[in-house]
């Protein structure tokens, strides 16, 4: 099947540029696809998994409508734990065509060369989705694609990850071959058990506890040809996502500021002019801002720690010995006092008390 019979009939093209009724809230339904049919398949009951999230099924149908960043991410995780697939996204990922993605896959498959395709990508991708980075980052030989979800409400990200990585990898297979396979994969998240799928469906090596989600590309590679490049309809498609966009409302400086402390804490103490920085003001700024919210920075980063805490808890396989310094903290003994005062036990007792419920 060529571009041109999986693109919309010209005709309907101009419906497109319409942006969505109720504003863009997060992330276009259009990364969804298929989503409902593939939970089937895990053994999983699609309408109670978004049921809990409150998402609606009709919006999935629906790809240029859109959904919240943290109610997506929670599908994915939710789906994960309930179908007992550990590497729901994974293989969600890896089985997701580009044309699956509409708009923002478009944008890639319109595209003249594969380094263009990763660079129109880039440049479209947060009016795809928002509270996100990607970038490229030039490298001797080769390209690193970073991915980082920036949204403070989100604490569980890992299938997303694996997800958008998988997605990437596959718009490259486009142009590059079936077996094309990147230089490297990098994750932000702990190792999980099953890793081993993951050096196998990603044919390269993979690392965890990065700093970001990434993937390295030998720059020669990226000099083929997309199959199908098409100017006009780029443009066509790129304009599209800016009207979806005009209505959009930015992310509050909670999550903005909690989003960063999350990137901070693998280095240690977060600092408050270094997470301030990164928003791109000053730490006086940064805490104005967060006393006009009743917060102040420590009890931001003991919120954002809390939450991370339960979640990293909730991964069996992650010794609590490695949870502290991924939280930050320069000893175990610091942690599980931190634990005690905010849940009354310890980390280990905590494990112990979920894992019978």
């Amino acid at each position: 099947m060529t571009l041109a019979q999986t693109l919309p009939h010209p005709a309907v093209l101009p419906a497109l540029t319409q942006p969505a009724i109720s504003g863009h809230q997060g992330i276009l339904a259009a990364a969804a696809s298929g989503l409902e049919d593939f939970i089937t398949q895990q053994g999983g009951d699609p309408e109670r998994i978004l049921g809990m999230c409150r998402i609606s099924p009709a919006l999935l149908t629906q790809p240029t409508q859109s959904l919240t960043l943290p109610g997506y991410c929670r599908v994915l995780e939710e789906a994960a734990r309930q179908t007992g697939a550990d590497n729901f996204g994974l293989h969600y990922g890896l089985q997701f065509k580009p044309q699956q993605l509409g708009l923002i896959g478009y944008v890639g498959l319109c595209s003249a060369t594969a380094e263009q395709a990763l660079r129109n990508l880039v440049f479209a991708f947060p009016w795809h989705q928002h509270a996100t980075l990607t970038r490229l980052v030039d490298l001797p030989h080769c390209v690193r694609f970073d991915y980082q979800i920036r949204h403070g409400a989100i604490i569980s990200q890992r299938q997303d990850a694996e997800l958008t990585l998988g997605m990437v990898i596959n718009l490259l297979r486009h142009a590059l071959g079936p077996q094309w396979a990147p230089k490297e994969v990098h994750f932000e998240h702990p190792r999980p058990e099953h890793w081993h799928e993951h050096c196998k469906y990603y044919d390269a090596p993979v690392y965890f506890d990065q700093p970001f989600n990434s993937l390295l590309i030998p720059r020669h590679e990226l000099q083929r040809p997309m199959p199908e490049s098409d100017p006009i309809l780029l443009m066509v498609m790129q304009d599209a996502m800016r009207r979806l966009n005009q209505s959009s409302q930015p992310l509050s400086v909670i999550d903005q500021a909690c989003a960063a402390i999350r990137q901070q804490l693998p280095q240690g103490e977060p600092v408050m002019e270094q997470v301030a920085g990164l928003l791109g003001m000053s730490g006086a700024s940064l805490q104005r801002r967060l006393s006009d919210e009743q917060l102040t920075f420590s009890r931001a980063v003991d919120k954002v720690r809390q939450e991370m805490a339960t979640h990293y808890l909730a991964q069996r396989h992650l010794p609590i010995s490695d949870m502290a310094f991924l939280l930050g903290y320069s000893e175990v003994s610091a942690f599980s006092r931190a634990f005690r005062r905010w849940f009354g036990l310890s980390p280990r007792a905590w494990r112990h008390q979920q894992a019978n419920r």
